[in-house]
């Protein structure tokens, strides 16, 4: 036994010398190679001393370029799946997230949507991360000093296009619609400020009419896929029901009756402590950086029933690493509201809601320094204070603004009865073309 280890041993040291001595080997041929070479070519080491000809030396070289990669969100993909196929630690990801926790902007990435990551060339450490809603909308996210990453928005007003599209109904108002070129959120948006005096399935029949006029949005000539509703009227035998968007984002018929229906202000049958109020710039308790409070926290048991402040469709059911269980409800076409850190949901996506509805409990799931309600309320995709925003609450447009309505309306109406469907083309800088709707 002890004559075959020896054996054995001898033969991996053997194997270990041939290993060591084989790199030697090579580098010494390599050597002569150069030397010989060396001789043959002597011109090539011989300093240039022509100043007339003299190379100039680079002492401050220029920097490598960090690299890009883009990613091109398609209908399955996930942030684990992109950051897993490039090799970006779950760590840098979840840093992301927590810094998108304001906007949840990489909570509804949708196909269409571009990642472009920015690589340093020496570390390979992802130094920033853009994200491409439209050609209107992108969100950055950069490394900051201290290793986290920070936000910022890029948003560009472009030009508002507004155009007529009109129509006979045939067999129903949705096919209609579709078939003058509407999209399905616009049909649904418009059947909603006429739920309280149309049944659209029973009252509308063949041979009634609607005119629409619709803006959207151009970056550069490109259209980002965003647009609104700025007047409808509809036809229905001898009857004529309008809708017109005042620069409040609310919808009036001719009169300047308001067709939406009234908001709470608060999202809870009791009034609780406000923990932390709206902010743009507020010290976060738990990561102490600089961030954007984009809602009102209310302080209140887990388990509080929490009630929808308006009418409206649920578009989001989550569970987020940083918000928690949260909901969104799009109230109507320019108002969304937000409720985070739940405990429980009660409702479903899709589904609708009334104002007063219990939606869900209130909770401390997410990253959360105690059991509280994290609620927002966006205005045509921004961020306002729910507790002082101009929210429908009043039933007419202000007497000392009646007048600037009737304006407004005059100018839709005279849009309705041009013949030319292309009406008009407003540059950025008046107040409706201050109102994208969310993205």
């Amino acid at each position: 036994m002890d004559s075959t280890w020896r054996s054995y041993r001898g033969n991996c040291l053997n194997k270990r010398r041939k290993r060591r001595t084989l790199p030697l080997y090579v580098v010494m041929i390599t050597a002569l190679l150069f030397l010989s070479w060396k001789d043959i070519h002597p011109s090539v080491f011989v300093a240039n001393t022509n100043p007339s000809t003299s190379v100039s030396v680079e002492t401050n070289p220029i920097p490598e370029p960090n690299s890009s990669l883009t990613w091109t969100i398609t209908e399955g993909d996930s942030l684990c799946t992109i950051f897993e196929n490039y090799e970006i630690s779950q760590s840098v990801m979840y840093q992301i997230l927590s810094a998108d926790e304001p906007l949840l902007a990489l909570d509804v990435i949708r196909p269409g949507n571009m990642l472009t990551f920015t690589l340093d060339h020496k570390t390979g450490e992802l130094v920033s991360m853009e994200l491409y809603i439209h050609p209107g909308k992108q969100v950055i996210y950069n490394r900051t000093d201290d290793g986290s990453f920070c936000y910022d928005e890029v948003t560009i007003p472009g030009e508002w296009e507004e155009e007529l599209l009109d129509g006979n109904i045939i067999s129903s108002f949705y096919v209609s619609a579709r078939g003058a070129g509407l999209t399905d959120q616009e049909t649904g948006n418009i059947t909603d400020l006429f739920s309280d005096k149309i049944q659209f399935a029973r009252h509308i029949r063949a041979g009634d009419r609607f005119q629409v006029v619709r803006s959207r949005q151009f970056v550069d000539g490109e259209f980002t896929g965003q647009s609104r509703v700025e007047g409808v009227r509809i036809f229905r035998g001898k009857c004529i029901y309008s809708a017109f968007l005042f620069d409040d984002g609310n919808y009036y018929d001719l009169e300047g009756s308001s067709l939406a229906r009234a908001f709470r202000r608060y999202p809870t049958a009791g009034h609780y402590r406000v923990s932390s109020h709206f902010s743009k710039a507020r010290r976060h308790p738990i990561t102490g950086r600089i961030s954007p409070h984009n809602g009102v926290d209310f302080g209140m048991p887990t388990g509080t029933p929490i009630l929808s402040t308006g009418d409206g469709v649920v578009t989001r059911v989550s569970n987020h690493p940083f918000a928690g269980k949260y909901i969104e409800i799009q109230n109507g076409s320019h108002f969304t509201s937000r409720y985070l850190h739940l405990s429980r949901i009660l409702v479903r996506r899709g589904q609708t809601v009334q104002r007063g509805e219990r939606i869900a409990l209130s909770g401390n799931t997410g990253r959360s320094t105690g059991p509280h309600l994290h609620f927002e309320l966006h205005i045509n995709g921004r961020p306002v204070n729910p507790l002082t925003a101009k929210i429908p609450m009043a039933s007419a447009v202000p007497n000392e603004r009646l007048e600037e309505f009737n304006q407004r309306v005059e100018k839709l109406v005279t849009m309705m009865e041009e013949p030319s469907r292309i009406i008009a083309l407003h540059r950025v800088g008046s107040n409706f073309s201050k109102l994208p709707l969310s993205f």
